[in-house]
């Protein structure tokens, strides 16, 4: 595998890693109401675990309310269940057709059980491009034993693994101390 692939499949796979932190970031509560709290929420219905999303429109009309409002009628008493189960801390309230969730502002308590939950999210993330690092590293090293790369070529790949992590790091790093401030603030 030449150079030039090892260092872009790398990079691919550290993007997706920050994608994925950033995914799972939009479902952490701030003391704002906001839809990516609950749309990749998981709904047991037509007997498939479904994205919430797909089964509603979600809004919010005020900065603490997020309203659901169902396709169908009959799932709602299953989306009402699933945001019950979930550890957002909202308690529904249904009138037959729509959900209204107020958010209530975070206590100082919960707001730091966020915050290391965001920091969790955050190191897992760096755990992921430290083993896309190693993976790079031991391809460029098993692509110089069959003569693939030179030993220049695997020593550039392995600096440019590095600056990548390097980047990457940051990124994650920078994505963590926003929504942990975002959390924080009262």
């Amino acid at each position: 595998m030449p150079y030039d692939d090892i260092v872009l499949e790398a990079e691919d796979k550290m993007e997706k890693a920050v994608a994925i932190l950033n995914e799972e970031m939009r479902g952490v509560r701030t003391g704002r109401a906001s839809a990516g709290l609950v749309d990749q929420l998981k709904v047991e219905a037509y007997g498939a675990p479904t994205p919430l999303k797909s089964l509603a429109s979600i809004t919010v009309p005020e900065p603490r309310m997020i309203m659901v409002k169902p396709f169908d009628a009959s799932v709602i008493n299953d989306i009402v269940k699933a945001i019950q189960k979930s550890e957002i801390g909202i308690t529904p309230q249904s009138d037959g057709k729509i959900i209204r969730l107020a958010v209530p502002a975070l206590s100082e308590e919960r707001r730091k059980q966020m915050s290391k939950m965001v920091k969790e999210y955050g190191e897992k993330a760096k755990v992921t491009i430290r083993a896309v690092r190693r993976e790079g590293n031991q391809t460029a090293e098993s692509e110089e034993k069959g003569k693939t790369l030179s030993e220049d070529e695997a020593k550039r790949t392995k600096d440019e693994m590095d600056r990548l992590t390097k980047e990457y790091e940051g990124k994650v790093q920078e994505a963590v101390d926003k929504k942990t401030k975002e959390v924080m603030e009262v």
